[in-house]
């Protein structure tokens, strides 16, 4: 199943990477839509059981633990019989690594125990064996061994005979799918899953897990080393500050996350700002692309993501946010990863940011070498905000200029979308806003799939020079073509 959605996922690269920013092919969208949910559905049960369910119907629950809201682990304890295999201790650790397959697997469980009889006695007070303990699933009998398992106990001449042992299963032996799936109504969804942001836990609950929240939340403690507060998120992301509403299910209250990705460390209130970590690849992508020299106008800049490794980078950034919250924490991750002098940062409305800062900037970096770069990560609401561009730089100060002669910035704007060809949508609501065409000028990349039907998307382009003067603003039509000799976005991402 994983080598197929390798596979898949291969398709979709080397498709996009010898292609325009507009599929002609639902075909193609369509491809992408079903690979996405395959992704969803393979990585969503992996983190729900941590690995392949083997051995589910090892632990039957007692009928009293259903329904339960506050957490009683004594009422999960359970003794059940399991197979094991009899092995001389001198060829013990040889005969283990051969059975790695089918040995038991459970949390915090010993695999090898000692060698008792039915009445609970040992067999040999000299210790002379030890009890493999078998999962149940794989081995049911003397016969039920694979070859390999076979050949390794004739190489050691450990007989194929199968015991009984009776073993005692604790709540700490169980895994977070099993205790849901215990508690919560037979039929339901149980999830286990979460983002994790430091020592945070973010859970999404449906509605039907919602009377179990506190539960669920001290079993996610329980089971995940490190994580010291669960919570739940209770609205939607607010457009404006980019934050949501949450409840806190278990543990402390404290919500200043401490995270590294990519190798850069970032410190905020999870409560109060915008952070996504399954953001991380597609932080880690654009930065990819700069070169030291360059300019990063980051017009949502959040915490930092984008601004800090690109300040890192050697790049000269402007990083805004309307949020004060992520204001501040932005400043704060610049003095903690040592590149507050490569960044200068604002607390403004975006299309404010781009009219001021932006503009008065703008010029003397179009007549520099290096590249200007512009991300727009606010996916909801970007490609509204690119009309803010359109006429920026006033009347054309000099007619004769070609098309190459200026710097022009490369924009990396972000959007959601939920129509069947996401590609095209997206390139049109961005057309929309700049008033011209970007046929054959840009590129979009899958930035990640946020539900079964909304994809999260990065449309990438040169930004026209007809849109930057308001000479060429005011006289072109989106249906217009852009000057034939500007430098398409697909040799940006190459």
């Amino acid at each position: 199943m994983a080598a197929g959605w390798r596979g898949s996922a291969r398709l979709v690269f080397l498709f996009q990477k010898h292609h325009s920013c507009i599929s002609q092919s639902q075909n193609f969208n369509q491809f992408v839509r079903i690979s996405l949910q395959f992704s969803f559905v393979v990585h969503s049960q992996k983190a729900m059981t941590g690995h392949p369910q083997t051995d589910l119907g090892l632990y039957k629950p007692p009928q009293t633990v259903r329904g339960m809201t506050e957490l009683d682990r004594a009422a999960f304890s359970q003794t059940v019989s399991v197979p094991a295999i009899r092995i001389p201790t001198q060829v013990l650790n040889k005969v283990v690594k051969g059975l790695k397959k089918v040995a038991l697997q459970r949390p915090g469980l010993k695999r090898v125990v000692e060698d008792h009889s039915e009445d609970g006695n040992t067999y040999s007070s000299k210790g002379e064996h030890r009890l493999l303990l078998l999962d149940p699933n794989n081995i049911t009998y003397a016969d039920s061994f694979g070859s390999e398992e076979a050949e390794a106990l004739k190489a050691y001449g450990v007989p194929q005979e199968i015991h009984k042992y009776q073993l005692k299963l604790t709540y700490e032996n169980l895994k977070s799918e099993e205790i849901l799936r215990a508690v919560l109504p037979e039929g339901q969804d149980v999830t286990s899953g979460f983002s994790r942001v430091g020592h945070i836990a973010h859970m999404n609950l449906r509605d039907h897990q919602l009377p179990y929240r506190k539960l669920i939340g001290q079993v996610i403690i329980d089971k995940n080393p490190g994580i010291t507060c669960v919570v739940n998120k209770t609205n939607t992301i607010d457009s404006t500050y980019r934050n949501f509403q949450m409840e806190v299910l278990a543990g402390e209250s404290n919500m200043v996350a401490k995270v590294r990705e990519n190798g850069v460390l970032y410190e905020f209130d999870f409560s109060l700002v915008y952070w996504n970590p399954r953001l991380s690849t597609e932080h880690e992508r654009i930065v990819s692309l700069l070169q030291r020299g360059d300019t990063v106008v980051d017009v949502f800049a959040g915490v930092g993501p984008f601004a800090i490794p690109a300040a890192r980078r050697g790049c000269e950034v402007l990083a805004n946010d309307l949020n004060p919250e992520s204001f501040r924490w932005l400043q704060h991750n610049a003095k903690l990863n040592k590149v507050d002098r490569k960044i200068t940062s604002f607390n403004m409305d975006g299309r404010d940011f781009i009219r001021g800062p932006v503009q008065e900037r703008l010029p003397a970096l179009m007549k520099g070498s290096h590249k200007i770069h512009v991300v727009m990560n606010l996916p909801a609401l970007a490609l509204e905000f690119l009309d803010a561009f359109r006429g920026l730089l006033g009347p054309e100060p000099d007619q004769s200029l070609s098309c190459l002669d200026d710097n022009l910035p490369q924009v990396h704007c972000y959007g959601f979308s939920k129509e069947d060809d996401t590609q095209r949508d997206v390139v049109e609501r961005a057309e929309a806003s700049l008033k011209i065409s970007l046929q054959g000028q840009c590129s979009v990349h899958l930035v990640r799939n946020v539900a079964p039907n909304k994809e999260m998307m990065c449309v990438s382009f040169t930004l026209p020079r007809g849109v930057l003067y308001s000479t060429h603003t005011q006289n072109r039509d989106i249906s217009e073509e852009p000057c034939p000799k500007k430098q398409k976005c697909e040799d940006l991402t190459d």
